[in-house]
Order: C-alpha cells, then sequence, then structure tokens
C-alpha cells in the first residue's frame, strides 16, 4: 500500500490526537483532586523525559504531529510531575 504524504500526516495526527486527549483524564483529575498517590515519580519522570526527547525528535525532522501531540503531552506530563513532586517534597516535611 503507497500513501501520498498528506495521508501519512493525517494517520498522525489521528494517533497524536488520541494519544493526548487520553492522557487529559488524568491530568485533569490530579488538577482537581491533588491526589497523586497512585502515580509513580520514576515513572512519571521518565515518562516525561521520553516525551519530551519525542517532541525535540518531532522539532528536528520537522514532523508536526509529532512536535503538537507531544508539546501538548509534556506540558501535561510536567505539570503532574511538578505537582508530585511538590506532593513528595510535603510528605518528607512532616
Amino acid at each position: 500500500m503507497s500513501l501520498e504524504p498528506h495521508q501519512i500526516d493525517i494517520i498522525g495526527y489521528c494517533a497524536a490526537f488520541l494519544t493526548t486527549i487520553a492522557f487529559l483524564p488524568q491530568a485533569i483529575w490530579s488538577w482537581r483532586t491533588r491526589d497523586l498517590s497512585g502515580i509513580s515519580l520514576g515513572m512519571y519522570s521518565l515518562f516525561t523525559a521520553g516525551v519530551g526527547l519525542w517532541l525535540v525528535y518531532g522539532l528536528i525532522i520537522e514532523k508536526w504531529p509529532l512536535i503538537l501531540a507531544n508539546a501538548m503531552t509534556f506540558a501535561l506530563a510536567l505539570s503532574i510531575l511538578m505537582l508530585k513532586l511538590r506532593h513528595t517534597a510535603t510528605e518528607h516535611k512532616k
């Protein structure tokens, strides 16, 4: 099967939309409840770093589906990671 470049981009945008929107409920739940007990600091650190690298990769190869999806997911993951870091620091002070 041979696809045109715009068809390939449509697949990329669909994948970007689905993976980013799937992440949104976790972010909203974390912001609203501040309940981060089920969030692993190590996993979220690695995940956020990985998404950041996917963003850099997308920028290097100039592929907008990768850039947009990973920029949005990076912002969401980083915000949850920052909440987790604050929560962890607060727990250690007690």
